[in-house]
């Protein structure tokens, strides 16, 4: 057993960034990991043509940005180094293998008290915090959505985060699933391989391209989300004409109002439309049913595949293990949303890396959550 003023659960960004925030403040933090490092899901289930998105000014964790020759949109491995620099600049140690069983506060002694297998020991241990920060984030597990047939599917299939390149799918027949940024940057990359690639538009969305999100960054410090929205839809028009023709919806809402009022991001375009417009990816609406290595969709046309890719989103497990979090989080294992301070919930718990608004919002509450423990403990010494 073990006791410590503030244990992190997750060595992600968001358990980085609020490690380091406390490291800066001197107050003591334990960070516990179940893999064998940090920023798991970057070093180990990122596909190579992954980069950030966003531009480097909107993507920097607490307290250090990146150098100035780092290009605006930052690749993989440029994003791993920043952060290996972070850990090494901060001293943020986390511990390895250390899979959370079961939390629980206890009211006798006022802690939380945290069940812990590690995996690498086989040792049962034990850690009491005061204070409790989840930083799992929203990304835990990989969801591939129930569809009649695909357990007897003759191919094969996986979610987006066990694929790493195309290499291996060269002249397949590939059917990715979900149109959001995952999805159309692995369609785009199996193209580029020569796979034979179809992507599943189950539902609207905004393709918009990296520059245009960037005057979007730069405009919302000035003007509200509805006048932003309707100058960012105007340019895609202007850039990328009606894309409904070829299988693609847009939200009758803007991008910054889904953003802000859903989480749900606009899909950034890294060349997937352009092949979608030359006829080197199709477009087919959801799947129906899967027979064999054919599967059916709801506009009633069957294709035969060799693989399928779900790209379809991922789920927080908090609800599995976290006991004593209703005053936090709902029963999808997300923080609630009527909540004035999204990251806060009660007796020393702590929530960062859920507000699906990327690495800019994780370095915000990073700095509200070490500022709100330095002030509780300030009141109480």
């Amino acid at each position: 057993m073990e006791e410590a003023m503030v244990v992190i659960v997750g060595a992600g960004p968001s358990g980085l960034a609020i490690s380091a925030c406390l490291n800066r403040l001197n107050i003591e933090n334990i960070v516990l990991e179940r893999e064998d490092c940090y920023a798991s899901l970057w070093k180990k289930r990122t596909y190579d043509r992954v980069k950030l998105h966003i531009a480097k000014q909107f993507c920097e964790l607490p307290y250090m940005s990146y150098s100035s020759n780092a290009p605006t949109f930052v690749p993989k491995k440029g994003f791993i180094s920043y952060i290996d620099d972070y850990v090494s600049y901060f001293g943020i140690k986390p511990r390895y293998h250390s899979s959370v069983e079961s939390v629980s506060y206890d009211g006798e002694c006022k802690k939380w008290r945290i069940d812990v297998k590690n995996t690498f020991s086989n040792v049962n241990e034990v850690y009491y915090a005061r204070f409790f920060i989840v930083a799992t984030g929203e990304n835990s597990e990989g969801v591939i959505p129930s569809v009649a047939g695909l357990d007897g599917f003759r191919g094969e299939y996986m979610h987006a985060n066990q694929y790493v390149n195309a290499r291996k799918f060269t002249g397949k027949d590939v059917l990715v699933v979900g149109c959001g940024n995952s999805g159309m940057e692995i369609a785009y990359d199996l193209s580029e391989f020569n796979a034979r690639t179809s992507i599943v538009a189950r539902s609207p969305v905004h393709v918009v391209s990296k520059e245009i999100v960037y005057i979007g960054m730069q405009l919302i410090k000035f003007l509200s989300v509805k006048v932003v929205d309707k100058i960012l839809m105007k340019l895609c028009k202007l850039k990328d004409g009606d894309i409904s023709k070829y299988g693609l919806q847009r939200p009758k809402e803007g991008p910054f109002h889904l953003k802000c009022t859903t989480g749900r991001s606009p899909t950034i375009d890294v060349g997937c439309l352009k092949k979608i417009k030359q006829g080197k990816v199709k477009v087919f609406p959801s799947i129906s049913s899967i027979s064999g290595n054919s599967v059916g969709f709801t506009n009633g046309d069957v294709t035969k595949f060799d693989a399928i890719i779900f790209a379809t989103g991922y789920k927080s497990t908090v609800k599995y293990w976290l006991k004593d979090g209703e005053s936090l989080f709902g029963d999808d294992g997300m923080p609630k949303r009527n909540l004035e301070n999204k990251w806060k919930g009660e007796n020393g718990l702590y929530a960062i890396g859920f507000g699906r608004n990327g690495l800019l919002a994780i370095s915000r509450d990073a700095k509200n959550i070490a500022k709100d423990i330095k002030l509780i403990l300030s009141h109480q010494n």
